[in-house]
């Protein structure tokens, strides 16, 4: 069994020191219990690890049937790992140098095309309370390109209707300026005066765009919810999820000629390499290229 002051300083390293989200701090986690579970089937301390027996656990998520993605996660989860072990020194080898992953093809999700966007949008049951709610929210994921939790957690002071961009706070902390659609800060500003006033907001919740029926946040559930819903009423056979929304923001932006660097600046991705991080770009720039570029510039 490993030292569970280890595993816990580990956990502490990847929240304080490398200010991973929640999200992928869980996954990391996850990734290292099953290598605890493994390593107690196999009679091996963890922090005694040697190559060969990552090598089997390597081929034993391979028997169970595990796909390939998540054991390349997996993989980079345990080299994460032994470095950290390595550099505390508690280890004087790193064990997991020479560990590989099995190659994986590169899957992009589904893309949607402008009318199916459209499509999607159109079929959100307006009779209900929530419907201009959920229109707003998928007009914001593909005007925006967010990801489910900067949807959920933006805010109204964080929208700079002047500049035409928002504010936010992305993995690891990192802030960036993305702009916004006329036609996703139209519907929620509908939403608002329409839905929103009338809400009871919990405290703490007053600053939060999006909410549910009870006043407070919603959830990355919700969030999927509403657009297999929305997908479902459409009748479009296409397995569409938040993210595909966020995937077509890019590839409509490409498509259109837009600049891939700058794409990735508003994605809030970075480089591809280790060790270079694309140069910052201001918001004029980024505006400028939506405005350009993205179907929904003209509101």
């Amino acid at each position: 069994m490993a030292n569970v002051n280890l595993i816990r300083s580990y956990h502490s390293f990847l929240i304080l020191e490398k200010a991973l989200s929640d999200n992928t701090v869980e996954a990391y986690m996850s990734d290292i219990e099953k290598l605890l579970s493994f390593s107690e089937q196999s009679a091996f301390k963890v922090e005694k690890a040697r190559y060969k027996d990552l090598q089997n656990f390597v081929k034993k998520l391979g028997e169970e049937e595990v796909s390939n993605s998540t054991i390349v996660r997996v993989v980079s989860s345990v080299k994460s790992f032994y470095r950290y072990l390595y550099f505390e020194g508690v280890i004087k080898e790193d064990p997991s140098l020479l560990l590989e992953s099995p190659k994986v093809g590169k899957h992009l999700p589904d893309v949607l095309s402008v009318e199916e966007i459209d499509k999607v949008i159109a079929a959100v049951d307006m009779s209900k309370t929530e419907g201009q709610r959920n229109k707003a929210i998928m007009e914001t994921l593909y005007g925006c390109g967010l990801r489910v939790s900067e949807l959920i957690s933006l805010q109204l002071s964080d929208i700079y209707r002047k500049e035409g961009v928002v504010r936010i706070i992305g993995k690891g902390n990192k802030e960036r300026l993305v702009p916004i659609s006329k036609t996703a800060l139209r519907e929620i500003d509908i939403y608002c005066e329409e839905a929103r006033s009338r809400l009871s907001i919990k405290p703490g919740y007053e600053d939060f765009v999006f909410l549910n029926r009870r006043g407070a946040q919603l959830t990355r559930v919700m969030i999927f919810t509403i657009i297999k819903n929305a997908v479902e009423a459409s009748g479009l056979k296409k397995n569409v999820s938040p993210h595909t929304f966020r995937h077509s923001f890019a590839t409509h932006l490409l498509e259109n000629g837009a600049n891939l660097r700058v794409i990735q600046e508003m994605l809030g991705h970075a480089s591809i390499t280790t060790t270079e991080v694309y140069a910052h770009l201001n918001s004029k720039m980024l505006r400028d290229t939506v405005e350009t570029y993205h179907p929904r510039a003209k509101g």
